[in-house]
């Protein structure tokens, strides 16, 4: 290697959308979740989820015309089911997007969802690189996989680093499931939100967590102590297809979240966003279970195995969850001239599931996460939008 080389330390100052970097025997591992609420009771699906670096970028100031980024990513395989492609880093210099890599090799976690095992099977580090930058003074951003828990190891350039300056743009704290999480997505800046973050001019931190977002008390306490200038939280589908609780418990629960946010955020605008349409789960309840005798093809299906009648009992379903979210928001709502409400249909409705339907019964592909972005942007950051003019 040349030695006009600079490597630079891997310091928070460096790292945006984690809430905190956990240091290993070979760099820095960024989490959306900070270590005291990983150690309180959460599950292997909270954990991959909250490793996966969605949000999360390197931004950094720079004249290098060539970058290197050595990292130790943990790669998703199913049992039965084809690869999945690796996950992509989005380069963007001063905003705009202008390539992309990835990285081979990294660790893989086998998962059976048959026999609901998983096994982490270690592997090497690798090495991104970007060149042909413009030989001139710019920000860089290097957005990291959304679908990948990603080890940072050592960044290199060929010109020294110095962290990006804080453009003071307002803070966009959003909590939401695999679909916030950025499921299906292209890329890590084609999520949904990451698109409808940089359309309204905001800095996101992206704490979607994939199959996990079922209103635990320690995700509420890292929201109440995350700095933030809006928040947004998203409701409903996978308490849903967890099957996890019944009404009585669901409308106290919350309560008692909103409530915690409230504890640090007391006037902070917060957007309650209940479940885009998803047609398995609109009438029946979970839980949801995949389709194992499509994945022999090659395919993922999800269907709803509750039964309709079952509602009576208390069981959920999207209609429910929405028609109490829409409740529990105006009667707060009285005492909190902060609180709004936006049913997630105006963002993935009925027209767009016959234009474009949910691949795999749940997620939206590509062009579906480009569609919501663009209509959360539009209805929430513009005109008269719950986030719009905030100062």
């Amino acid at each position: 290697m040349s030695n006009d080389w600079t490597t630079t330390p891997l310091t928070p100052e460096l790292v945006r959308g984690a809430l905190e970097l956990e240091y290993t025997d070979q760099g820095v591992r960024p989490h959306r979740l900070p270590a005291r609420a990983r150690a309180q009771g959460a599950d292997g699906q909270l954990l991959m989820a909250e490793a996966q670096t969605s949000g999360v970028r390197l931004a950094f100031r720079t004249r290098a015309t060539a970058v290197e980024l050595d990292t130790l990513p943990t790669k998703r395989t199913y049992v039965g089911a084809p690869p999945r492609p690796d996950g992509l880093y989005d380069l963007l210099v001063d905003g705009r997007l202008v390539d992309q890599g990835s990285v081979v090799g990294g660790s893989t976690l086998v998962i059976d969802m048959t026999a609901g095992t998983a096994e982490t099977r270690t592997g090497p580090v690798g090495t991104l690189r970007f060149d042909g930058l413009p030989a001139r003074a710019k920000d860089v951003e290097i957005w990291l996989p959304h679908n990948e828990a990603t080890e940072l190891v050592a960044l290199r350039t060929d010109a020294p680093v110095e962290p990006a300056a804080d453009r003071g743009r307002n803070v966009w704290l959003h909590h939401g499931s695999s679909i916030s999480h950025g499921s299906d997505a292209a890329s890590p800046t084609a999520t949904w939100p990451a698109l409808a973050a940089s359309l309204g001019g905001v800095e996101l931190v992206n704490l979607g967590y994939g199959g996990s977002a079922l209103l635990d008390p320690f995700t509420a306490r890292t929201l109440r102590d995350t700095p933030a200038d809006m928040i947004s939280v998203k409701i409903g589908l996978n308490l849903v297809n967890a099957d996890l609780m019944r009404l009585r418990a669901f409308v106290p629960a919350v309560h008692g979240f909103l409530d915690t946010i409230r504890e640090g955020h007391p006037t902070t605008p917060l957007l309650v966003v209940s479940p885009l349409l998803c047609p398995i789960h609109e009438d029946t309840p979970g839980p949801a279970a995949p389709d194992f005798s499509l994945m022999a093809e090659g395919r993922l299906q999800f269907r709803a195995t509750g039964d309709p009648e079952e509602r009576a009992a208390g069981k959920l379903t999207l209609n429910v969850v929405r028609e109490e979210l829409a409740r529990i928001v105006e009667q707060r709502a009285v005492e909190d001239a902060h609180l709004a409400y936006l049913d997630g249909r105006d963002l993935y409705g009925e027209a767009d599931a016959s234009e474009l339907p949910l691949p795999d019964g749940l997620h939206p592909d590509a062009a579906t996460h480009r569609r919501i972005g663009e209509r959360f942007a539009g209805r929430v950051f513009t005109g008269d939008g719950v986030f719009a003019g905030r100062e």
